[in-house]
């Protein structure tokens, strides 16, 4: 998986950013607010003697340097190109930024998010919050059918998606944190947490969203 973001400010000003399923490990030192152990997520099995760095915060901090002060409402064209296709919007920084730091932090290494990892090797950019349900619980599911495939008990009671997202609220509650104090605008707070209440949807009104859903999707006689 190999995707790549362009943004055009209204300015002139462009900005490149690459993601893959596959990232190199910066070489060098790391900005204090990536240390493992500075606000470290409360679920987090990694051990500091072990890694001095956060995964996710090294991931997206060249992202959070670049946008460190700009508004979350600034208007851009964004061009998103993977192995497969192209896709393009004319949106705030804000929807563009969640559409890239969720990529980057699904494909940064960090145990807790590697869940994410299958969504992201076929990332949709500019998810709206019905297809970041819609495509959830389809890889889930997807994912108890191999299991029972394979002689596992699956969950069709989706019981294990619901906890999934709540992993992975403590770990954006602590990755807001890291990049609060470093945030002169607020473009990539913001972004963070568009994409911390479209978890939320999952753990905390997952029936809500589905019977939204279902009302979309039956089909009339």
């Amino acid at each position: 998986m190999n995707v790549k973001y362009r943004f055009e400010f209204q300015g002139g000003r462009t900005v490149e950013f690459a993601a893959s399923d596959h990232p190199e490990v910066p070489a060098g030192k790391q900005p204090a607010w990536a240390r493992l152990e500075h606000c470290k997520c409360s679920n987090c099995p990694l051990k500091s003697g072990a890694m001095e760095y956060c995964p996710a915060a090294t991931e997206i901090q060249p992202v959070v340097e670049a946008f460190q002060a700009d508004n979350a409402f600034d208007r851009v064209h964004v061009e998103v190109t993977d192995d497969r296709r192209s896709y393009s919007k004319d949106t705030t920084l804000e929807e563009a930024l969640r559409s890239l730091m969720g990529l980057k932090m699904a494909t940064s290494g960090c145990p807790v998010l590697s869940e994410l990892k299958p969504m992201a090797i076929h990332h949709l950019p500019f998810a709206s919050s019905d297809e970041f349900i819609a495509r959830s619980v389809s890889h889930y599911l997807l994912q108890q059918y191999f299991a029972k495939r394979n002689h596992g008990e699956p969950d069709w009671e989706l019981r294990g998606l619901v906890e999934r997202n709540r992993r992975l609220q403590l770990v954006n509650q602590a990755l807001w944190q890291r990049i609060h104090s470093v945030c002169m605008g607020d473009s990539n707070l913001k972004a963070l947490l568009n994409f911390f209440s479209m978890a939320s949807s999952v753990s905390f009104s997952l029936e809500t969203q589905l019977r939204k859903l279902e009302g979309k999707m039956t089909v009339e006689g």
